[in-house]
């Protein structure tokens, strides 16, 4: 059973994200314990349920244990187990510090009695910074606008997902150097965010979403091949066969669109199509291992309406890779800043038996 408590109807008040991140309260066992009112979702081909539910949720369940008046400013958290979409998972929450201008919680996800996932939330109290204050930002870079009306494709070729992306062409994609490469993309939250999810509402779909492509920025830097058509071993590709086969079907137009291919799937899909051999190297394995996120302008912005993020990584050796990434309103406020290092191991050639 994929939930504690048999999920009720989806409210057609709520936008589907927010559904899709409903949490229900333990309050007969432990006012700090809250667990997940709908089926999460598992990407095909990963290891577990979709790392920004569990980020969201757990946000989620952190925000109804602190006064209205305050607000996120930081989480870090860390990857511990891959989650399982068919056991409820169960968030507890623990009440480190409740201070006049800061409060601090933690909040470990729990499946059958094992940690699978923990972070440590800070949150201020509105306007404590005083009326004089010491400000910057970085600027939004420019590039093109969200195309309205467009939509982003899943595996079956239909729009779907509580959220919408659409990619902008890699910045830099030319050059030899993949730490000189941005990866951007516009994204929002799928319909309007009722007025009674709150603030808070909005930044649980900014958590969710922050999770898009995150440690796939190395991947996209180097231009790996994440798709294996023919897979005689039990590794986990990032996409299942028969998804493949679907793709490779596909007219340039909607492979443009579909959710999970970038510009160097494109040039393998391609190569696939024409019976040529793909030579490069191939990722074996890519999972995040930790994802921080400072939200800096927490109030100011409505996950449903399009932010751009821009992804770029410094540094990618012995197995991980790190990734930072800024997340702007459409009109240039920089409202959240984000660093994930993942775990990125190639598909290892067989050596030859001597």
């Amino acid at each position: 059973m994929s939930t504690l408590i048999r999920p009720p109807p989806a409210n057609p008040a709520n936008s589907k994200i927010e559904n899709l991140l409903e949490l229900t309260q333990l309050s007969d066992i432990d006012s700090d314990l809250f667990t997940n009112t709908r089926p999460l979702w598992h990407p095909p081909g990963a290891r577990g349920i979709y790392g920004g539910a569990a980020i969201a949720q757990c946000l989620s369940a952190a925000q109804k244990t602190i006064p209205k008046d305050f607000t996120v400013h930081s989480m870090h958290c860390y990857f511990v187990l891959a989650g399982n979409s068919d056991i409820p998972i169960i968030y507890h929450v623990e009440r480190v510090r409740s201070g006049k201008s800061f409060a601090t919680r933690t909040v470990q996800a729990r499946q059958r009695g094992k940690v699978i996932f923990t972070t440590t939330l800070s949150f201020v109290k509105q306007n404590s910074g005083g009326k004089q204050l010491v400000q910057h930002a970085v600027k939004m870079p420019e590039v093109p606008p969200p195309v309205e009306g467009m939509d982003d494709l899943d595996d079956r070729g239909a729009p779907s997902g509580p959220f919408q992306s659409q990619r902008i062409e890699i910045f830099n994609n030319d050059s030899p150097n993949p730490e000189d490469k941005k990866c951007r993309q516009w994204i929002k939250a799928r319909g309007r965010i009722s007025p009674e999810g709150g603030h808070e509402a909005h930044l649980s779909a900014l958590a969710y979403m922050s999770d898009s492509y995150f440690v796939g920025t190395i991947a996209r830097a180097h231009k790996l091949w994440r798709y294996s058509a023919f897979r005689k071993d039990n590794s986990k590709s990032s996409i299942d066969e028969e998804t493949l086969k679907k793709l490779l079907v596909l007219d340039e137009e909607k492979l443009k669109r579909f959710k999970h291919v970038d510009e160097a799937d494109l040039e393998h899909i391609r190569a696939l199509r024409n019976g040529e051999a793909v030579e490069k190297p191939e990722i074996g394995m890519m999972v995040s291992l930790d994802h921080t996120i400072y939200f800096h302008n927490p109030r100011s912005f409505r996950a449903d309406e399009w932010m751009m993020t821009e992804m770029e990584t410094p540094w990618s050796d012995d197995g991980r890779g790190l990734v930072f990434q800024r997340i702007f309103t459409r009109h240039g406020t920089l409202i959240a800043t984000c660093v994930q290092e993942g775990l990125v191991r190639l598909k290892q050639k067989e050596e030859a038996k001597l």
